[in-house]
């Protein structure tokens, strides 16, 4: 006994010297790609999470990697981020030994198992030719199992790797996979409205269940494997008996459908998460509703019980995990700090905060972070929509913010509090800038229009139009003399910020303009084009209106630009998922910086000029060190 008992206590501490992140690290620097410093927010949260067998950890799939969390009550922290893929994780799960973590990326149709200790990559599995959207493991974890977009499951030997079979009797997207308890049997939930039964062993099709009349996105087993749940859009969850596939009861959701079903480890519960974001409890044996859990504001896409069935764990898509105590429905903690993108930034004319603007717990957020040391300040619900821009006033003591809902907020940068709220757009908002000279700003629209405004008073001073198509982004010159424009129609413009009047228009280009940026001198005019040629920085003579140099590199949209203050440089941020760093004289591509998992939104440089910051629709903000 003696002998196993310092067996044990070797591989815990051995466990603990091989956590690749210790609880009181800083987690903004873990995983960093080569060449970025620190990371802002989590990222946005996959569709499944995992607890571990024994229940004290949590997996969570997000945009950049897998998240590890430590669960044991009034001790919820971040243990440890698994990194190292390239797509963001749809889908999560933990082998029964705890060994192992399977997560698949969302569009490369592979899944990685992953060693939960040391975080390093064991093998990859390849086969599925569309996103991977559930998996699971069974009982004896020799055997995982894989649900597709491409409207197959399969089944894999789980300690080699070797694909053992491919289940082919959907017609549509396979949403969930499931073990029976004894491992025998695995249940498949399809968008073609069906949930069917496959034998383990040979594979071969057993029943096809069919009287949903829409998408059955959940299936779950009791603890004894007789009954099978199975969730829908059609707002009912169906309970059938598993040998034969005759419908038991039916359990009906009288204002949404159903996202996920689980049974609690004792069978006596079905807890669903559903699209109006509640979590319900149900008797599984009456099928009448015993309760219901409030506070996510999105769609509940995960819902798992920890295996000693004390703890309820639910991933929505308001960016939040909540922990629940099962037997009572209360609220435990939110694991917070995940965002559903990024869409802008700005560093503060001191270089102390940056803020973002993006879309997280179900509206659109500004935050801001402090740029030393990663610490998040605060947040605020600006929009109903996505925030698009961001931008501060010269002085620092404002902050700009536009979107989706075509309204434009103004914020004071110290206290936070709401100034006013510009109308008159009539789409949405894509840029804002604040002019160097005067308080004034000015906004381009989906609308076609660019408009100039009183940042004082909130009066409209002119409408600019003149664009044929949406006008993308807006520019300053920095001694404030002119405005420049750059529109889907392919073209530049520029504009008397004063008057609103008109002077002069760039000769067309081959596609569209994204992005603008002046040169500290205001005597160059940088933008990203994108057409029939390859996606490229055109440099233009201010004066002349001639172009006048191409940098060339990425390999999709630009969708943002930036110069140096001392315009030495150029940052360009691209749906290519890279910062490129330019010398602005002679065009040579300095460094390219790679990391986010999605495309990049925006970038910056800070007022020191030792770090471009870049945002993404990862739901990150990677800062870069220039070297």
């Amino acid at each position: 006994m003696k002998t196993i008992g310092l067996y044990f206590i070797t591989l815990f501490l051995t466990f603990l010297l091989l956590l690749p992140n210790a609880p009181a690290q800083d987690y903004t620097k873990w995983g960093l790609p080569d060449g970025a410093t620190m990371r802002l927010s989590k990222g946005r949260i996959g569709v499944n999470i995992a607890f571990s067998p024994d229940g004290t950890r949590l997996a969570v799939g997000s945009a950049i990697g897998i998240w590890i969390y430590g669960v044991r009550p009034g001790e919820e922290k971040e243990l440890d981020l698994i990194a190292g893929h390239t797509q963001p994780i749809l889908s999560i799960a933990y082998s029964p030994d705890a060994s192992t973590i399977a997560a698949s990326s969302s569009n490369d149709g592979t899944v990685n198992l992953w060693n939960a200790v040391t975080g390093e990559l064991q093998t990859t599995l390849e086969g599925h030719t569309d996103a991977v959207y559930s998996m699971a493991y069974s009982s004896d974890g020799k055997t995982l199992a894989t649900g597709s977009w491409d409207n197959t499951a399969r089944l894999w030997d789980a300690e080699t790797g070797a694909h053992k079979t491919t289940l082919s009797e959907h017609s549509g997207q396979v949403m969930s996979v499931t073990f029976s308890p004894d491992g025998k049997t695995l249940a498949t939930g399809s968008r073609d409205n069906t949930a069917c039964l496959w034998d383990v062993q040979t594979g071969a099709h057993k029943i096809t269940v069919k009287e949903h009349t829409k998408s059955v996105d959940a299936v779950a087993f009791s603890a004894d494997g007789k009954t099978l749940a199975t969730g829908s859009n059609d707002k009912t969850v169906r309970l059938w008996d598993a040998m034969t596939g005759q419908r038991k009861k039916t359990l009906r959701q009288p204002t949404d459908g159903f996202r996920a079903v689980v049974y609690s480890p004792d069978g006596k519960t079905i807890a669903t998460g559903n699209w109006d974001g509640t979590v319900r409890l149900w008797s599984a044996y009456s099928g009448r509703q015993k309760s219901a859990l409030r506070g996510h504001t999105a769609v509940v896409h995960s819902v798992v019980y920890s295996s000693d069935g004390k703890m309820i764990a639910t991933a929505s898509a308001d960016d939040t995990v909540r922990l629940w105590n099962a037997k009572t429905g209360k609220h435990i903690a939110t694991l917070s700090g995940h965002t559903r993108s990024i869409s802008a930034i700005a560093y503060s004319p001191d270089g102390g905060t940056i803020a973002s603007g993006g879309f997280t717990e179900g509206r659109g957020t500004l935050q801001l972070w402090d740029a030393h040391t990663g610490a998040h300040k605060t947040t605020l619900s600006e929009h109903v929509r996505d925030i698009f821009t961001v931008a501060y006033s010269p002085d620092g003591k404002m902050i700009a913010t536009g979107g989706r809902d075509g309204r434009l907020r103004l914020s004071n940068a110290q206290t936070w509090e709401h100034i006013t709220t510009l109308t008159g757009h009539t789409s949405f908002i894509y840029a804002v800038a604040f002019s160097p000279i005067a308080r004034t700003l000015a906004t381009a629209s989906r609308d076609k229009t660019a408009r100039l405004w009183d940042a004082q008073s909130g009066e409209r001073i002119a409408t600019l139009t003149g664009h044929t198509g949406l006008v993308l982004s807006i520019a300053y010159a920095p001694d404030g003399t002119t405005l420049a424009t750059v529109s889907a129609d392919a073209t530049v413009r520029l504009w008397d910020p004063q008057t609103g009047k008109h002077i002069t228009t760039f000769p067309k280009v081959q596609g569209s303009v994204m992005s603008i940026a002046y040169s500290p001198d205001a005597e160059t005019l940088a933008t990203g084009v994108f057409g029939d040629n390859d996606p490229a920085v055109w440099l233009w003579d201010v004066s002349t209106g001639k172009h006048i140099a191409t940098f060339s590199g990425h390999t999709a949209v630009i969708r943002s630009i930036a110069y140096s203050h001392d315009g030495t440089k150029i940052a360009t941020g691209s749906n290519d998922k890279t910062v490129r760093l330019w010398d602005a004289k002679t065009g040579t591509h300095l460094a390219t910086f790679s990391g986010h998992t999605e495309d990049v939104t925006s970038v910056a440089f800070s007022p020191d000029r030792k770090t471009v910051a870049s945002s993404s629709n990862d739901g990150t903000i990677l800062l870069w060190e220039i070297r």
